[in-house]
């Protein structure tokens, strides 16, 4: 029984292209892009994630860096109304209002602020989640959201590989026009899409891999991050997703992201990354017994940790950490 295994062992390649802090990384795609930003935002590596909001197809993918890469203008043209919103067919409903202005606005301004990000940007990191792009039929337009419209108003198309290879060449072509020094990472989203099928799913996933695997044999710059491998093939099992048993849980997304850190992220940061990470569960904390004086020590401590990273590590912005340990130790100052 000792030589018992639960899990496969693969070997995978490592990204010839180290991830540090002093990198900027953009990450863009499905909602499983969200849960590495978020792994990597609480320790502290410089990001940005998902301008258009959560994105799962290729062709929206590629629009977006389109839109980024000329700094498009919306306007209230551009917008659709729906009920009392208006909304964009190339965002997620997250950017939809009842103001079109603010619509506008707050596309506009993550328009710009990637184009100037994505220009000093080092690292890429695209997660494509979907071959199925849906096609609005009266405004015979691609989209990247539905917006919670009937179904019958789209039509429903699985891309040919053909078609997801040119896609993956136009993206890259955009990013290196933004910006010659980026490296791109690739990944598959291990969500699985059961609402397209259980066939359907695998259908799309195959197309996808397929496809990217076509395109790093023709760019060999390109790494490719096996999160869809990890989770379908090394964990295995339904305990690693969550309750929809469609989304990887939060054992399974730290999982792959332990990965991540062996295969894209340079050694020298792992000890900083869990100093970092945390700090970030320190400024989460919340204490039972606000004014004991345990607690008080620890918000100083705190406060002097935070204090002495921004010395050592003045490229890092830590105004969150100190603000929240400041603000608290004042409640303190002022209730005593």
């Amino acid at each position: 029984m000792s030589n018992l295994k639960l899990f496969i062992e693969p070997s995978f390649s490592r990204s010839a292209h180290k991830i540090d802090f002093k990198d900027k990384i953009f990450l863009l795609g499905s909602c499983f892009s969200e849960n590495v930003s978020q792994l990597l935002s609480q320790r502290k590596f410089q990001i940005m994630s998902n301008p258009h909001g959560i994105l799962f197809d290729i062709l929206s993918l590629e629009r977006c860096l389109l839109e980024i890469s000329v700094k498009k203008q919306y306007d209230q043209a551009d917008l659709f109304q729906h009920g009392e919103l208006y909304g964009s067919w190339n965002h997620h409903t997250s950017f939809s209002n009842t103001k079109p202005n603010q619509t506008t606005n707050t596309i506009n301004d993550a328009i710009c602020r990637s184009f100037e990000f994505l220009s000093k940007t080092k690292h890429v990191i695209l997660t494509l989640g979907s071959a199925f792009s849906y096609f609005h039929i009266n405004e015979k337009r691609w989209v990247a959201n539905c917006h919670k419209i009937p179904q019958t108003e789209f039509q429903k198309i699985l891309l040919p590989i053909e078609d997801i290879l040119t896609s993956l060449t136009n993206i890259y072509n955009l990013l290196l026009k933004i910006n010659p020094e980026i490296r791109l990472t690739l990944t598959i989203s291990p969500v699985r899409h059961l609402r397209d099928g259980v066939i359907e799913n695998n259908q799309s996933k195959a197309r996808l891999i397929e496809a990217v695997n076509l395109f790093i044999q023709k760019h060999a710059d390109v790494y490719y991050f096996p999160s869809y491998e990890i989770v379908i093939d090394v964990l295995r099992d339904y305990r690693f997703y969550d309750i929809d048993y469609a989304h990887p849980n939060f054992l399974a997304t730290n999982i792959v992201f332990d990965y991540f850190r062996d295969l894209c992220i340079d050694p020298k940061a792992y000890k900083d990354m869990d100093k970092f990470y945390h700090l970030y569960l320190a400024m989460n904390h919340r204490a039972k017994h606000r004014e004991t004086a345990d607690h008080i020590n620890f918000l100083q401590s705190n406060k002097s940790r935070v204090d002495e990273y921004i010395k050592l590590y003045p490229h890092l912005d830590f105004n969150s950490e100190l603000k929240h340990f400041s603000a608290e130790l004042e409640k303190l100052k002022i209730r005593s």
